[in-house]
C-alpha cells in the first residue's frame, strides 16, 4: 500500500539481502516473452486527491497504459545501452562483448558496427551507456561509458556510416574524461545528453559508500561536463564536473518538460529511489538510504521495495517518468506535476506495468510522441534468458 506523505511516495518496507548489489536473478515465472498485455500488475495505490482526478493541460492522467506494439528485434547479448540515429535506427552497446550494433528500425536487422577498445568487463561493469552527439549531423560522434582494466571512462568515437569493412565503422576512441573509479558492482553508467547541450553522467560508488560523500571522487556522483569532458560554469565547482553527490548507483537519467533532471538509483536492503536532482545536492548516500527527512540531504520524490523495482534506465514520455526495473522485472509509471515549477511529489501514485512478461528491464528511450522504446536484460548473468532474449520493444504509452 502506498502513501503520499512528506512530498515523497513511500512504498511497503520490506527487507532483502542484496548485500550491496542490484539483485539476484529473476524469479521466474515469465509470461510468454510475445503477449502484449498492458495491464497493470503490482500497481502502486493511493486514494487520488481531487487534483490527481482532473487532466487539465500540462498534466499527465492519473492512471496510464501500456501497449506493446512490436517487438523491433531479438536476440541481443547483455544490451544495456541505446542511441536512435537520425533516420530511426538504433545502436545498441552489448556490456560484455563491448561491440555496438546498428538496429534497422523496420526490418529488426542488425549489424554489428565496431567494437569499443579497451572494455574489460567484469561484473557490472563493460560496455555501459552509449549517446550521441548533439551535433551528429555534422561531427558523427558516438559516446560511451565503458569499464577499463584500470577505470570507468568516458570516450567518443567518429560513426563511419559508409565505411566499406564490416564491424570496422567506429574510429579510434577519444577519451574525454578517465579515473572514475570502478568495481565488480556499483559502475554506474548511463550518459546523456541535457537541454542544454552538456554532458551528464551517472557513476556509481563500488561498493565503497565514503566515495559517495566524497566531493573529489568522481563515483557515487552525478557528472556535468561540455562534450569535450571539461569543467563548466554552472556546476557547484567551477574546476569540477561534479554535479550532485551522496548517490549509491545512479542508473537513469532524464529531463522533463520543464528540463528538470531526474535521476533513478539502487538502494541497498530497503529502499530504490527516484530523484530530483538540483546543483550541489547531496542525495545522502550511505548515511541516507529513501526518505530520511535529515537536514542537509535530499530526499527522494518517490521510493520503492528493493524487490519491487531495482531501478535502471529512465525516460519522459507524455508527462510521466517511465522506469525500467531489473529485479522488479516490470515498467513504473511516474505521472509528474508541472504546477510549482519543482514539485516535489509525484501527481499520483507510481503504476507498474508489463510484471513478469519480459523478464529483466533494462533500458528506456522516447521514441518521439507516445512511443518509447524498452530494453529487455535477462543475458546480463542474473536472468533466466528464453529463446529471443534479449529484445528490443517498441511501446505505445499514455
Amino acid at each position: 500500500m502506498a502513501v503520499l506523505a512528506a512530498g515523497a511516495l513511500l512504498l511497503t518496507a520490506g527487507c532483502t539481502s542484496q548485500e550491496g548489489m542490484e539483485s539476484s536473478a529473476g524469479q521466474g515465472g515469465r509470461s510468454p516473452a510475445h503477449s502484449p498485455s498492458a495491464s497493470p500488475g503490482g500497481s502502486a495505490s493511493a486514494s487520488p486527491s481531487p487534483s490527481a482526478s482532473r487532466t487539465p493541460a500540462g498534466r499527465p492522467p492519473a492512471k496510464g497504459a501500456v501497449e506493446v506494439v512490436s517487438t523491433v528485434t531479438e536476440g541481443l547479448n547483455s544490451p544495456w545501452g541505446l542511441a536512435a540515429l537520425p533516420g530511426g535506427d538504433l545502436l545498441v552497446g552489448s556490456r560484455d562483448k563491448g561491440t555496438i550494433t546498428r538496429v534497422d528500425a523496420d526490418s529488426g536487422e542488425k549489424k554489428v558496427i565496431g567494437t569499443v577498445p579497451g572494455v574489460a568487463p567484469e561484473g557490472e561493469g563493460g560496455l555501459l551507456g552509449i549517446a550521441l552527439s548533439p551535433d551528429f549531423g555534422a561531427d558523427h560522434l558516438v559516446y560511451a561509458y565503458f569499464t577499463t582494466a584500470s577505470d570507468n571512462r568516458i570516450a567518443r568515437m567518429i560513426y563511419d556510416e559508409n565505411a566499406s569493412t564490416p564491424g570496422q565503422s567506429l574510429g579510434a576512441p577519444d577519451t574525454i574524461l578517465r579515473g572514475i573509479p570502478k568495481g565488480a558492482i556499483h559502475n554506474g553508467g548511463r550518459i546523456a545528453f541535457g537541454p542544454d547541450g552538456m554532458l551528464y553522467a551517472g557513476t556509481g560508488e563500488t561498493g565503497d559508500g565514503d566515495r559517495a560523500r566524497d566531493e573529489d571522487s568522481l563515483a557515487g556522483k552525478i557528472l556535468r561536463m561540455t562534450p569535450d569532458g571539461e569543467p563548466l560554469h554552472g556546476n557547484p565547482k567551477a574546476d569540477s564536473v561534479v554535479y550532485s553527490y551522496g548517490h549509491r548507483n545512479v542508473q537513469g537519467l532524464a529531463w522533463d518538460a520543464d528540463k528538470r533532471l531526474w535521476a533513478s538509483e539502487f538502494g541497498q536492503d530497503t529502499w530504490d529511489e527516484l530523484n530530483l536532482i538540483e546543483p550541489g545536492g547531496d542525495y545522502g548516500w550511505p548515511d541516507a538510504e529513501g526518505v530520511a527527512h535529515e537536514k542537509g540531504f535530499h530526499d527522494p520524490v518517490a521510493q520503492w521495495k528493493t524487490s519491487e523495482a531495482s531501478p535502471s534506465g529512465i525516460a519522459y514520455v507524455k508527462g510521466s517518468v517511465w522506469m525500467a526495473g531489473l529485479r522488479g522485472e516490470r515498467l513504473w509509471r511516474i505521472p509528474l506535476s508541472r504546477e510549482g515549477g519543482a514539485a516535489q511529489e509525484p501527481l499520483a501514485a507510481p503504476q507498474a506495468f508489463l510484471e513478469g512478461q519480459y523478464g529483466r528491464l533494462r533500458t528506456v528511450l522516447a521514441a518521439g510522441g507516445d512511443r518509447m522504446w524498452l530494453v529487455t536484460s535477462e543475458t546480463d548473468g542474473r536472468g533466466t534468458p528464453k529463446s529471443g532474449d534479449d529484445r528490443i520493444l517498441l511501446l505505445r504509452v499514455r
